[in-house]
C-alpha cells in the first residue's frame, strides 16, 4: 500500500478500491476528525476512513488531517 512519509516516518497511507478510496491516517488521525467524518457521512474505523469514489475527494479535510499528522510527528521528535 502506498504511503507518504515525513522525516522518515509514515504520514498517511492510501489505496483505491472499487467503490471508495481508503485513507489511513492511523488511530489518532481518525480519532481527531471523527466529527468531520460523521458530518460528511464517511464510513470510518479505528485507523481508516473511506471516501466514496463517486464524489470529489475532500481536499480541505485531507489537508487538515495531513497537517495534524505532521504536527504529531514533529511533537514526537521533540
Amino acid at each position: 500500500m502506498p504511503a507518504f512519509r515525513y522525516k522518515g516516518k509514515p504520514l498517511v497511507y492510501f489505496a483505491a478500491y472499487k467503490k471508495h478510496i481508503g485513507f489511513y491516517p492511523g488511530a489518532e488521525g481518525v480519532r481527531n476528525f471523527e466529527a468531520d467524518f460523521e458530518e460528511r457521512k464517511y464510513a470510518y474505523s479505528k485507523g481508516a476512513v473511506q471516501f466514496p469514489i463517486s464524489g470529489d475527494l475532500p481536499l480541505d479535510l485531507v489537508n487538515k488531517i495531513v497537517r495534524f499528522k505532521v504536527e504529531e510527528i514533529e511533537q514526537k521528535k521533540s
